[in-house]
């Protein structure tokens, strides 16, 4: 459900506008928010890794890029998204989703190494386990925002544009 322009007591902040149905500026670090999704949808869903990341096509970046973006301002390789309820997530629900996810993720990364191939980590006994985890915190966050959690992962330009300054 989306509700713009609009006070929800159970949400910091206000919804001023979408963009693609995600809401800007609805979480206090939403562009953190906004980062972490994208993340989250690209290592969630195996098509897009197979028919993009493994294709080579550009645009979307590969494996890193997307784990860079899931901790690189947040820092969830050091400690919990429960940090986060409130500003990035939120909900403890959100935050349990996305801290199994960023550490399946991460047990993949540091056995395979970052500058592995993409076929690396898809060929990984647990990957399968790690995408069901990525999958499920991208469901339930693109659900609280009011996306379709099964449109396609958008490009890196298009997150850029999303995130830059409103």
């Amino acid at each position: 459900m989306t509700v713009q322009g609009s006070e929800n007591s159970s949400r910091r902040g206000r919804r001023s506008s979408t963009m693609g149905g995600m809401p800007l500026n609805d979480m206090p670090w939403w562009r953190w928010r906004c980062n972490v999704r994208s993340a989250l949808h690209m290592l969630s869903d195996p098509v897009f890794q197979r028919d993009v990341w493994l294709a080579g096509v550009e645009g979307y970046g590969d494996v890193t890029d997307a784990v860079y973006r899931l901790v690189e301002d947040t820092w969830l390789d050091s400690w919990s998204a429960e940090k986060y309820v409130g500003t990035i997530f939120r909900d403890s629900q959100e935050a349990a989703l996305v801290d199994t996810a960023v550490l399946r993720v991460l047990r993949i990364m540091h056995q395979v190494g970052p500058d592995a191939p993409v076929s690396a980590y898809l060929d990984h006994h647990g990957w399968p386990e790690a995408v069901r985890a990525a999958h499920d915190a991208h469901l339930r966050l693109a659900a609280s925002d009011g996306d379709d959690p099964a449109a396609p992962p958008r490009s890196l330009e298009t997150l850029r544009l999303m995130t830059r300054a409103a």
